[in-house]
């Protein structure tokens, strides 16, 4: 059977890394890239029968991925953040196809989010595809300042086995992590010579909520669909409204 490496990238990540290295305790091999954790996250880790390397200071999303598959033993690997487990249905998948041998270049695995309380299916967040599982000799990370993913050179195939994501601790959490992921999509958005306008900003807010809410099943969700698609459009909104501000910022500025 080919052997699997899993990797993760954290930083200060002690209340998520034990149950998400649990998770792929299945695998050949488990990195740690670490970018100078504070906390415990590299004892915890080794503890758990990680190899833990560290990479810092911090080099971006796409760099730190691309570092921590290097390190990688192994050909194949699994690709993990410290707030995602690999449920057992998709262990299970995972396990049975390497007994196969692989037959695609990398698989798309669906993402699930737990979020105030309860699996969110439905809206922009599911089934958020993300390929996580790959040969690393006909793969690898790109993308720029935010929204990384994994390029594949070959047949891309799915699974239906779930990973599973905790990606908010609560609401405030959520709210400050948009107005992060925002500015940095703004930035790369600004460099790349887009623009915008207040015409569009109305529109696409507007279509964000309609989109999450009623045509992606945000109403199905009870409060938790309505605040998320409330979230969504909010997220939309901000990253829009500091495109605008960086223009006008870049115009005073000539």
């Amino acid at each position: 059977m080919p052997p699997i490496s899993a990797v993760l990238i954290a930083q200060n990540e002690e209340t998520h890394i034990k149950d998400a290295l649990a998770s792929v305790s299945f695998c050949d091999e488990i990195v740690l890239v670490d970018s100078g954790s504070s906390d415990r996250t590299c004892e915890i880790a080794e503890a758990a029968g990680a190899r833990v390397v560290t990479n810092a200071p911090w080099p971006g999303f796409v760099a730190q991925r691309d570092f921590a598959v290097r390190v990688a033993t192994h050909d194949w690997v699994l690709a993990l953040d410290a707030d995602e487990r690999v449920g057992r249905a998709l262990r299970a998948e995972i396990e049975g196809l390497r007994q196969r041998g692989f037959d695609q270049a990398g698989y798309r695995i669906p993402r699930v989010a737990l979020y105030l309380g309860r699996w969110i299916r439905g809206t922009d967040w599911y089934p958020d595809w993300q390929v996580r599982l790959f040969d690393r000799g006909r793969a690898g990370w790109q993308g720029d300042l935010v929204h990384e993913s994994v390029a594949v050179r070959g047949p891309v195939g799915r699974l239906r086995g779930e990973l599973e994501h905790h990606p908010y601790a609560d609401v405030s959490d959520h709210l400050r992590k948009i107005d992060s992921y925002t500015t940095l999509w703004a930035r790369q958005a600004h460099a790349a010579g887009r623009r915008t306008s207040i015409p569009d900003m109305v529109a696409a807010a507007s279509w964000a909520f309609f989109r999450n809410y009623a045509l992606k099943g945000g109403i199905l969700l009870g409060g938790a669909g309505f605040i998320i698609s409330v979230l969504n459009t909010h997220y939309t909104f901000a990253k829009l409204a500091k495109l605008r501000e960086l223009a006008r910022e870049a115009a005073e500025g000539e």
